[in-house]
């Protein structure tokens, strides 16, 4: 029975966010098996690249020409924050925590987003207004489940399979032996990553508007970044043998988030936003915090606690509270017009993510034409 157009977003949907618990859950099995955080990032983002860089070349040979060295050099900025720094940092917050974790934290991206459009100026408060309410309380949920995360662990949960794939991965440095110092570094860690992460989208924009083609501008940040990561893996892990990739997760892991992640959920993000909106998307962003929860238990034998559901809990409040402010928002400047959205100008970052590239940014303009650049990959 052929699926109705109706339904395709909301399978759809459900797909990414699968593929966003999945890198989630692979990323942690490697670096539980000892893969360097630093190498993961740079054979990832080289697989990126051997997918995009020949795509943008036979799609987009004629707009290279029109690429200033100005552009190339921003560019070159935006991957080292977005992507070379962003990522990074956040791999080693990963190791540090759990898959349950980074899933959660990635819901305060939308959050620090508008936080900083917000002092910024992109983005405006009223105080009086009930979305303004809704934004201040966005910001204080996010706030407030981070300090959950970091700061209270809470009893554990029990796993749902005892017999784990990926447990006899795990190496002597792994959940159990881990000390609160290294869990509340960790976190503190990821929300460093999402801040810069949210830094690149902000920057994105403006990029956007010089140059809005989103092929080239992936494909070349991808180009940059894999450079980037390359210098910085070779300063942190000199022992070459450590860099050899092996039939085993650590290339499961570099494939799927090179490939998967960056080309398979990159298009049908594009997809679902061009068919019902960035909203609609970032709604979504907690779907994948609870297959990760699963996922992380039943395949790692992750050791779920009470303190991650809470803190991943506020964290998603937050996150509805931002969205229905903003949703409200443009209700009330466009009621009574025929299309409630056109014309309104919004930066929503969609998915979660790690990484890489997760969560991807779309500024829609008149005709609601989106723009989805960062790759996670």
């Amino acid at each position: 029975m052929q699926m109705t157009e109706g339904k395709k977003p909301y399978v759809i949907v459900v797909m990414i966010q699968m593929m966003y618990a999945g890198m989630f859950v692979v990323s942690k099995a490697a670096f539980d098996q000892g893969m360097n955080t630093f190498v993961f990032i740079f054979y990832r983002q080289a697989a990126a690249s051997l997918l995009l860089l020949p795509l943008a070349i036979l799609l987009e040979r004629k707009n290279t020409r029109s690429m200033s060295w100005m552009l190339l050099l921003k560019l070159f900025f935006c991957a080292f924050i977005g992507n070379t720094f962003s990522l990074n940092l956040y791999n080693v917050s990963l190791k540090f925590t759990s898959a349950t974790v980074a899933s959660a934290a990635s819901n305060s991206l939308p959050v620090i987003t508008f936080f900083l459009a917000l002092v910024t100026r992109m983005e405006t408060v009223k105080l009086r207004s009930a979305s303004g309410i809704g934004k201040i309380a966005g910001i204080a949920l996010c706030v407030a489940g981070v300090m959950v995360l970091a700061l209270y662990k809470g009893p554990s949960l029990n796993p749902v399979n005892h017999h784990h794939p990926f447990a006899g991965l795990r190496s002597s440095g792994g959940e159990a032996t881990m000390t609160r110092g290294t869990w509340i570094r960790g976190t503190l860690l990821m929300v460093i990553a999402n801040v810069t992460w949210a830094i690149w989208i902000v920057l994105q924009a403006a990029v956007l508007k010089e140059f809005p083609n989103k092929v080239l501008v992936t494909a070349t940040q991808c180009v940059f970044c894999t450079l980037q990561t390359l210098v910085v893996a070779l300063a942190a892990e000199r022992d070459m043998a450590r860099w050899k990739l092996r039939l085993d997760v650590s290339l499961l892991a570099v494939l799927y988030t090179g490939f998967v992640i960056t080309g398979v959920s990159f298009y049908l993000q594009a997809w679902c936003i061009e068919k019902k909106g960035p909203v609609f998307l970032a709604m979504s962003n907690p779907l994948c915090f609870v297959v990760t929860i699963f996922c992380s238990s039943f395949f790692l034998g992750e050791i779920v606690h009470l303190g991650s559901v809470l803190g991943g809990i506020m964290l998603v409040g937050g996150l509805y509270c931002v969205l229905w402010a903003k949703s409200s928002e443009i209700l009330t400047v466009d009621d009574g017009a025929a299309a409630p959205v056109q014309g309104q100008q919004q930066i929503i970052p969609t998915t979660s993510t790690s990484c890489t590239c997760t969560s991807e940014m779309v500024v829609e303009k008149k005709r609601q034409e989106p723009v989805m650049i960062h790759t996670d990959g």
